[in-house]
C-alpha cells in the first residue's frame, strides 16, 4: 500500500498528515485537538478516543448526542489483538409491535423510535478496561466546551439550520419543545463562528464522568429519562436502562488481496462490507481506477451484499442464518454469478445518509482505536430530556413492522444498525483504523476507500478525496459532480440510472490513521466533505 504518493488527480485539498507520538482524526478540529491534549497528558489511544467522542456530542450535536449508540474496535499493541465493543441499545420492554397498529413503518421522531442509548456506557467501558486516565479526566474538555462555549463550524451550522427548519415545520407536540429550548434557543441554528454553550450538557457529562456512567443507567439521569418518558407516554423506563451493559464481541473479518478487513458483527451492518469484498475479490479489476468496468463491478458487488444484509441482519441472537454462512467463499461464488455486463436490480431497502460521527486514534505505544457513535438522524428523535442536554436517538426507526421480517420490532431486541467502525490488518499486525460516516452510506464508503487503497494504490488522503458514488435503490446511483464524465456515461450505458450530485454532504465523511511500520510513524487523513481535522504530534 502506497502511503506517500501525492497528486491532484482527485482534488485532494490536503496532503496526508504524519505523527510520531500519536494522532487523532475526526470531523471537527476542536474534537481532534481535545484527543491530542489527552495524549499529551499521558493518556493512551483509548483515553483520547473517549475524550474526542465526548467532545463531539458537544461541538457536533448534529452528528451525535449523549443519548445515542456506539461501537469500537480497539487494537492492543502489546497483545497484537483486536477487540470489538458493541454498545448499541435494545428496544424497551414496552416497545411491542402492537403499539404501532395502523402504521406502515416505524416512526422517525418521538418516543416510538427511542431505544436504550449506549454511548455513555461505551465511554465508561472503554475507559475502565483499557484507559490510563480517569473517565472524568477524559470528559473534562467536553465539560468545559459545553459550559464555556465554542465557535460553531460551518458544516455543523448548515446541518443544524436544516434540522431546525424541519423540526419547526414537522414537530408540533409539547414533548419536542425541549429540543428547541436546548438547541434552538436562538430562534434559529447558530451561524458559523457564533458561540454556543449548553450548561445542562456540561452538568450531565460531568455527572457521567463522576459516576462512571452509572447515573445514566441506574441513578439520577436514568430517573430523569424515565420521568420524561412517562409524562409523554413513551416506552423507555429506568428498568430498561438498568438492564443495559455494553458487550465485548469478537470482530468478524475477511481476507481481501493480502489484507484482513475487520468489522463489528451484527446487529451492525459491517458484514455488508465483508460480503461485498468477498464477491469482488473473485472479479478482475483494471489497475486504472477510472475504468468503467471497475465501477460497475464494485457497485454490483455492493448491491448484492446489501440485499443480503437488509434481509438477514438484525440482533445476532435473532438471526436465522449464521455469519459464517454469509461470509463463506462458497456463498460469495454463488452471489458473484449474478453479476452481468449490465446493472441488475436486487431486492433491498432505500439507503440514505443521516448524522453520525467517526474518529480514530493512535498512541506512541501502537495502540489504536476505531470508534463511531450516532443519534441516527442528525439530532435523533427530536426529544431532549429536560434540563440535561441529552438528545435521545431514534435508532428504533430501523426496526420493521412486518411480522414476518427478521428485523421486526420486539422488546429487548437490538435493531439492524448502520454505524460501523473498520480496521485493517496484514500479516497478523495492525495497519490501522478507518471509517466513513453516514448510515447506509457507511459500507459503501468503506468499500470505495478500501478498493482505492488496496486495488488502486492511492494514499489515504487520495482514497478519501476520490469522487464517490452511492447506491440508493434498484439501479439508482448518485455520483459526485467531480466524477469523470466518461465514467458517468459508461455507467449509464451499462444500465445504471445515474444522478449527478452537486452537494457532497450525503456521500459520507471519513478518517484514516494507519501505521507506517517502516518509517515508525502514523499516516493520517481526513475528509474534504466536512470540517475534518487530524491532530498529530
Amino acid at each position: 500500500m502506497n502511503f506517500t504518493s501525492i497528486n491532484n488527480r482527485y482534488n485532494s485539498i490536503r496532503n496526508v498528515v504524519y505523527g510520531k507520538n500519536g494522532a487523532v482524526a475526526t470531523s471537527t478540529p476542536i474534537a481532534a485537538q481535545v484527543g491530542l491534549e489527552i495524549l499529551k497528558q499521558g493518556g493512551n489511544a483509548v483515553d483520547a478516543a473517549v475524550a474526542t467522542a465526548a467532545c463531539l456530542t458537544v461541538v457536533e450535536p448534529t452528528g451525535c448526542g449523549i443519548g445515542g449508540d456506539a461501537y469500537a474496535l480497539v487494537w492492543i499493541e502489546e497483545e497484537k489483538k483486536l477487540y470489538g465493543l458493541n454498545s448499541s441499545g435494545f428496544a424497551p420492554e414496552k416497545m411491542k409491535i402492537e403499539e404501532y397498529e395502523g402504521m406502515e413503518k416505524m416512526p422517525k421522531y418521538g418516543f416510538g423510535a427511542v431505544t436504550v442509548p449506549g454511548i455513555p456506557a461505551a465511554w465508561a467501558q472503554l475507559n475502565n478496561k483499557y484507559g490510563k486516565l480517569s473517565l472524568l479526566d477524559c470528559l473534562k474538555p467536553a465539560i468545559n466546551y459545553a459550559r464555556e462555549g465554542y465557535a460553531v463550524g460551518k458544516t455543523v451550522s448548515e446541518l443544524w439550520q436544516k434540522v431546525y427548519d424541519e423540526y419547526s415545520e414537522n414537530l408540533n407536540g409539547e414533548e419536542f419543545k425541549y429540543w428547541f429550548d436546548t438547541f434552538g434557543k436562538m430562534g434559529r441554528a447558530p451561524k458559523p463562528g457564533e458561540i454556543f454553550k449548553c450548561e445542562e450538557m456540561s452538568e450531565t457529562i460531568e455527572e457521567i464522568g463522576r459516576t462512571n456512567s452509572e447515573s445514566f443507567y441506574r441513578g439520577n439521569l436514568a430517573d430523569k429519562i424515565d420521568k420524561f418518558s412517562r409524562k409523554y407516554n413513551g416506552f423507555i423506563r429506568k428498568s430498561d436502562l438498568e438492564k443495559f451493559y455494553p458487550q465485548w464481541v469478537e470482530p468478524i473479518s475477511t481476507e481481501y488481496k493480502g489484507y484482513n478487513v475487520f468489522e463489528i458483527p451484527p446487529n451492525g451492518h459491517g458484514i455488508t462490507v465483508l460480503m461485498a469484498l468477498n464477491i469482488l475479490k473473485g472479479l478482475e479489476l483494471d489497475k486504472n481506477k477510472e475504468d468503467v468496468e471497475n465501477y460497475h463491478k464494485i457497485i454490483e458487488s455492493l448491491k448484492l451484499a446489501f440485499a443480503d444484509s437488509k434481509t438477514y441482519v438484525t440482533d445476532i441472537n435473532e438471526m436465522n442464518v449464521k455469519v459464517e454462512e454469509l461470509l463463506s467463499e462458497k456463498y460469495a461464488d454463488k452471489r458473484r454469478q449474478i453479476i452481468e455486463d449490465k446493472a441488475v436490480e436486487p431486492v433491498c431497502g432505500e439507503p440514505y445518509s443521516p448524522g453520525t460521527v467517526y474518529l480514530c486514534a493512535g498512541d506512541k505505544d501502537g495502540n489504536m482505536v476505531s470508534y463511531i457513535q450516532s443519534n441516527y438522524t442528525e439530532f435523533g428523535s427530536g426529544l431532549v430530556v429536560p434540563g440535561t442536554g441529552i438528545a435521545l436517538h431514534n435508532r428504533g426507526n430501523n426496526f420493521s413492522l412486518d411480522k414476518n421480517h427478521i428485523n421486526v420490532v420486539k422488546p429487548f431486541k437490538k435493531p439492524y444498525h448502520t454505524i460501523i467502525p473498520g480496521f485493517l490488518c496484514k500479516n497478523n499486525d495492525a495497519v490501522g483504523a478507518f471509517g466513513v460516516m453516514g448510515a447506509f452510506m457507511q459500507p459503501q464508503g468503506q468499500l470505495q476507500v478500501l478498493t482505492n487503497l488496496i486495488d488502486f494504490n492511492l494514499n489515504p488522503q487520495e482514497a478519501l478525496d476520490a469522487p464517490r458514488w452511492q447506491w440508493i435503490k434498484g439501479k439508482e446511483i448518485e455520483v459526485e459532480s467531480d466524477m469523470d464524465e466518461n465514467v458517468v456515461q459508461g455507467l449509464r450505458y451499462k444500465g445504471h440510472n445515474i444522478k449527478v450530485m452537486e452537494d457532497f454532504m450525503n456521500m459520507g465523511k471519513g478518517q484514516i490513521i494507519f501505521k507506517d511500520s517502516e518509517a515508525g510513524s502514523y499516516v493520517c487523513a481526513t475528509e474534504k466533505r466536512c470540517d475534518g481535522h487530524v491532530a498529530a504530534w
